[in-house]
């Protein structure tokens, strides 16, 4: 299935017909049905059957874990030419295409009408989005994100274009007043079972109705920044879909040997390693994509230090939670990688970035409608002013 990456750039969204062939749609149904259930018996056993009973929209986190030789088709879904042949046609690197995330989306068990408009976008550990809208129009998107609807879906809503620019100010008076009802130019993604919706994370979307109707829409990405620490379920996997998983940790592991020397070249204040290691982290990327990779790094170091910290178990729970769960659209590879610093390390590191860091923040708390933020010091859209990847460089 071939795509014009420039339709991606442009609108921030394609639509794609028959991703999942009409005649293996019934077969992926039944198989999705099996990881419901045992998802619910999983529920159930942890004490929590309120996430299938009560939830907006149940979700199946990493299905993966949930399959055996009958339901692995779900898994090699993520694999065909229609989805990773896509994806690694819209990455800005495609030779390191690789999946982020498999979910699965529900309906409800009773009506909970629209979600908020939003962006997915996480200004503590991402990158403002100037930075974030600049980056992927210089070099192409980092990341790719999916809808793949099993029976026909309309529940998603998308501003065209609002991936390439900053929220309006029309848009941000609707998002404060009610961020729950249409916004201008906003349109649904009509699909049938088996179509599928391949988007920007940066666009403004709206799940606009989680009725009863059934649901079962798979959700997930591709990254050029893949991760599966835990590759146990690729033994119910063909030989060819094992051997992929296998590559994508070996290129997994590179990139992780890559950001930890893009780190130590900051701590030895050695710009030439730095420019080379960030080089192959993104061959290509021009200035605004390197910007961006030396903000993620910022927030490795970061997580690297709260992790490093003997005060760790004290934080605040969400400071905790983000820097234990591995986030490798942003290259935060979790603890087993904050592993590879000592505490000295960890706090000179920190040390390193803080002037970058500063730069991200102001000294008063910032709100803007339509992030998956509450408010908080860092910026949301403004890049760093007149601050560049020499000046990070400079302030060593």
């Amino acid at each position: 299935m071939k795509v014009n990456p420039q339709q991606l750039r442009d609108d921030g969204y394609i639509i794609l017909r028959e991703v999942i062939p009409p005649d293996q749609l019934d077969d992926i149904r039944t198989s999705f049905e099996v990881l419901v259930e045992r998802q619910k018996e999983n529920w159930v056993q942890e004490g929590n059957p309120s996430a299938w009973e009560t939830g907006a929209q149940p979700r199946l986190v990493h299905f993966e874990n949930l399959i055996d030789e009958e339901t692995a088709n779900a898994v090699e879904t993520w694999m065909h030419e229609n989805t990773l042949g896509v994806g690694s046609q819209l990455l800005s690197v495609p030779e390191q295409t690789g999946i982020a995330g498999m979910m699965l989306m529900c309906s409800p068990q009773e009506d909970h009408g629209p979600a908020h408009w939003h962006r997915d976008v996480h200004p503590i550990d991402m990158a403002p989005m100037a930075s974030l809208q600049a980056d992927f129009l210089e070099n192409g998107p980092k990341y790719v994100q999916w809808n793949i609807p099993l029976y026909d879906d309309d529940v998603l809503w998308v501003v065209p274009g609002s991936h390439r620019r900053l929220n309006t100010e029309a848009e941000n008076r609707q998002l404060l007043e009610n961020p729950r009802v249409p916004l201008p130019g906003g349109i649904p993604v009509e699909l049938k079972g088996g179509d599928g919706v391949v988007y920007s994370n940066y666009i403004l979307h709206w799940g606009s109705n989680y009725s009863t109707t059934l649901r079962r829409t798979i959700h997930g990405g591709h990254t050029i920044f893949p991760y599966y620490p835990d590759l146990n379920f690729t033994q119910f996997l063909s030989p060819e879909a094992r051997q992929t998983f296998e590559s994508w940790t070996q290129a997994s592991n590179r990139m992780q040997d890559l950001t930890e020397t893009a780190l130590r070249a900051v701590l030895k204040k050695d710009a030439e390693a730095y420019h080379e290691a960030v080089e192959e982290l993104q061959p290509g990327a021009g200035e605004k994509g390197k910007m961006v990779l030396a903000i993620y790094l910022s927030k490795a170091a970061y997580h690297i230090h709260i992790l490093k910290s003997p005060d760790f178990d004290t934080l605040p729970p969400e400071i905790r939670r983000r820097a234990s769960s591995p986030h490798s659209i942003s290259i935060n590879w979790g603890p087993q990688f904050a592993d590879r610093f000592s505490k000295e390390e960890a706090d000179l590191l920190w040390g390193r970035f803080e002037v970058l860091d500063g730069k991200l923040q102001t000294e008063e708390d910032l709100f803007v409608p339509g992030f998956q933020s509450g408010p908080m010091r860092y910026f949301f859209e403004e890049e760093p002013s007149d601050f560049g990847v020499e000046d990070f460089i400079a302030s060593w």
